[in-house]
């Protein structure tokens, strides 16, 4: 072996003990993100019932309107897989178009959420109401600020693929941005069976 050779050997090694390092890292990130949600969804069923003289979730919550949300959500994360079977085939134009598609509906489903909100503050059901309204907003806020940052990082990805390609590197980033994605799809669900159902049932 010529010292090129062993020289991009031990590159590649590196490179490959930084990317584990890495993804060991977000699987961290995400178990303590994970328990943030679940100190959400525990305050939020504490305080269901604490409307105190504010409304109560059946006067203030849309159920058709959550359904929508819920909808682009989940499209979102089946074409996030698409994108994500594109990068398994090499195929960084079809990765870029999916992400495209899956950054729209996440859009969507932002701007959705930011019209709810800003109904139900000017019905007069904003945050410092009472304790089940605050609840709501922190959690279902809390959901929304991460679903922003991923957004982000979509648009961030759609660059890298476009000017790096479908590198290593590119690759496990975009893999473990799919991860943070398709979690926030569950917490969502989460979301939608604990706080909207209940208050049509």
């Amino acid at each position: 072996m010529s010292v090129s050779e062993l020289d991009h050997a031990l590159l590649a090694e590196e490179e490959e003990k930084s990317l584990e390092a890495r993804e060991f890292g977000f699987w961290v990130y995400l178990m303590t993100d994970a328990i943030i949600f679940a100190l959400l969804f525990a305050t939020y069923v504490v305080m269901v019932d604490n409307i105190a003289a504010g409304p109560a979730g059946k006067a203030v919550f849309d159920i058709n309107h959550a359904a929508i949300e819920t909808a682009l959500l989940l499209l979102s994360s089946l074409t996030f897989g698409v994108a994500t079977i594109a990068l398994g085939e090499g195929r960084p134009q079809r990765v870029v178009l999916w992400l495209l598609v899956s950054l729209a509906l996440g859009l969507g489903f932002l701007a959705m959420e930011v019209m709810e909100f800003a109904g139900m503050i000017a019905e007069g059901a904003s945050p410092q109401e009472s304790g089940f309204l605050s609840a709501f907003f922190t959690l279902v806020g809390t959901h929304g600020l991460h679903v922003t940052f991923g957004s982000i990082g979509i648009l961030v990805m759609i660059g890298q693929v476009m000017t790096k390609g479908l590198t290593k590197p590119v690759a496990s980033r975009l893999t473990r941005l799919g991860l943070f994605w398709h979690f926030l799809d569950i917490v969502w669900i989460g979301i939608f069976s604990v706080v909207y159902l209940p208050s049509v049932m």
